[in-house]
């Protein structure tokens, strides 16, 4: 060994040197816990930031979230029993005007003021439904836009016209007529559940009350053809507001791009294919054409009469295959 070399030996109570491939600290472990934290941070629901179940893309962005996110309330976030049962405590300073008019009904808040609609009312209705407008100091409007809370029917069925349609939709009451007489013998606004059309119109305002999604979230439209019972035009107007989207070209069910649309129709039943079922094509059925039929992953075909009849029962109705 040469005179002044030195043996290379270290005490067993000195660390060892780590090498120039090692960042220092701890080694090769030393950025672990960095990268853990950020994988979980991916694994995150974006809601919740709770780890992922059942994740789920809703479309239109890449975010990702937990599925049951879907019409939780606060109370079913709760832990404790006494949690539980103060969260399903009623308002304290909740008024008996409060309990009795819709206007400020716990299930369905407004700050502004009743905005009363008709749909196939005849003359002497429409003067009866302008006199309660004045009686309860709401706004009496001859085509539907987004502030209208009440649409009135001339009998006890949803009808097919743009405007109760564009109702059930927005979640507004569709109400019989016999509330309009009622409100007017007693000069007051009178509770409207008992005068409600049900199955789909309260379907939809239930949904819209628990802040859920409407009806064709997650759906995108094609319209191929011409159609004359309802016309295209009114079409649109019914998917934008149900929340869909409208295509201005026909889907390719071939199409690795078209099959790989990770989002999901909301309202679909869950047991059900149409579920993952997002781009329809919709025909007119009432004209003689007869389209090559489609039914091939995300893509069906469907006809306008179903669209209708989804729309009117506030469903994703099932197709005949």
């Amino acid at each position: 060994m040469p005179g002044n070399r030195q043996p290379r030996v270290r005490s067993g109570n000195e660390p060892r040197r780590a090498s120039a491939m090692e960042p220092e600290g701890r080694g090769a472990w030393a950025h672990s816990r960095a990268a853990l934290d950020r994988l979980e941070k991916l694994l995150c629901c974006s809601r919740c930031t709770n780890i992922l179940r059942e994740p789920v893309c809703l479309g239109g962005c890449e975010h990702i979230f937990c599925s049951n996110i879907f019409g939780l309330r606060p109370v079913d976030y709760a832990d404790g029993e006494n949690m539980k049962s103060l969260l399903l405590l009623p308002e304290e300073n909740e008024s008996s005007s409060t309990r009795h008019c819709s206007v400020t009904n716990t299930g369905q808040r407004r700050d502004g003021p009743l905005v009363l609609i008709g749909s196939g009312l005849s003359s002497e209705q429409q003067k009866m439904l302008s006199e309660l407008a004045v009686i309860l100091k709401a706004k009496k409007c001859a085509e539907f836009d987004s502030t209208v809370t009440h649409v009135i029917l001339p009998g006890d069925t949803v009808q097919s016209t743009l405007k109760c349609m564009l109702g059930i939709l927005n979640g507004c009451w569709i109400l019989k007529f016999e509330w309009v007489k009622a409100c007017l013998q007693r000069k007051t606004c009178e509770q409207e559940e008992k005068y409600e059309i049900p199955e789909g119109p309260q379907r939809s305002r239930l949904n819209k009350e628990q802040l859920l999604p409407k009806l064709f979230d997650g759906c995108y439209f094609y319209f191929g053809g011409t159609f004359k019972h309802h016309p295209k035009d009114n079409l649109v107007k019914l998917v934008t507001a149900a929340g869909g989207q409208v295509l201005s070209r026909k889907p390719k069910p071939d199409s690795d791009v078209t099959q790989t649309i990770n989002t999901v129709a909301y309202h679909a039943k869950a047991d059900s294919d149409q579920r993952f079922c997002t781009q329809y094509i919709i025909y007119e059925d009432l004209s003689s054409h007869r389209p090559e039929r489609v039914r091939q992953g995300k893509v069906w075909m469907a006809p306008s009469s179903w669209f209708i009849n989804c729309v009117m029962s506030f469903e994703l109705l099932p197709l005949d295959s």
